[in-house]
C-alpha cells in the first residue's frame, strides 16, 4: 500500500476525535494485517471508489464503542440501541470523509454509505489484491483500530463520478 494514504487516516481520526469529542489520540506504529478478523467486536466499514478503490475499517471493543457514542452523541447508548450504529457509522464516515480530502494530487474518490456491524468474530471481506495496513490507536476511552485496504484505481476499473451543481451543469 502507498503510505500517502495512511498518513490522511492518522491526522484526519485525530481531528474529529479532537474536534468531535475533545479526545486525544495516541497513534501506534502502523503493521501489516494477516488475519481475517477484525481487531475488536464492533466495526465500521466504508467503501471507496473513484481514484482510489477498496475500504476502511474503525473496529472497537464494544464498551470503548459505547464510550466514544456517549461522547459524540451526548447519551449513553446500548450496543442493540438502533442509534448506537448510526453514531459508529457517523463517526467512520467522518473519519473516511476528512481524510479522502487530504489525500494527494487532488485525488476524486466518493465514500459509501457506512455499514456497521456488531459481535464476536465477525469478519469484514476485502478484496484480496489489496493489502490491509492495521493502525492502533489509543484514547482515554479504549483502543481503536484503523484498518485501511486502499490503493489507486486501475483506468477500466474508475467508477463514474457523481455530477454536481455547477456552471454548465
Amino acid at each position: 500500500m502507498d503510505p500517502q494514504f495512511i498518513t490522511p487516516f492518522i491526522k484526519s481520526i485525530q481531528n474529529v476525535f479532537s474536534t468531535m469529542m475533545q479526545l486525544q489520540v495516541n497513534v501506534g506504529d502502523p503493521r501489516l494485517k494477516t488475519e481475517p478478523l477484525p481487531a475488536y467486536d464492533v466495526s465500521g466499514i466504508i467503501g471507496m471508489s473513484g481514484d482510489v478503490v477498496g475500504s476502511i475499517v474503525l473496529s472497537f471493543t464494544t464498551d470503548t464503542a459505547m464510550s466514544l457514542v456517549a461522547l459524540f452523541s451526548g447519551q449513553k447508548l446500548e450496543a442493540g440501541h438502533p442509534d448506537f450504529a448510526d453514531a459508529v457509522g457517523e463517526l467512520v464516515n467522518m473519519v473516511s470523509g476528512n481524510a479522502k480530502g487530504q489525500f494527494p494530487g487532488n485525488k476524486r474518490v466518493s465514500i459509501s454509505c457506512p455499514t456497521v456491524v456488531v459481535g464476536k468474530n465477525h469478519q469484514v471481506a476485502r478484496q484480496k489484491d489489496i493489502p490491509c495496513v492495521m493502525i492502533p490507536c489509543a484514547t482515554d476511552c479504549g483502543e481503536v483500530v484503523i484498518e485501511i485496504a486502499i490503493r489507486p484505481a486501475e483506468a477500466g476499473e474508475k467508477s463514474p463520478q457523481p455530477l454536481t451543481a455547477g456552471a454548465g451543469a
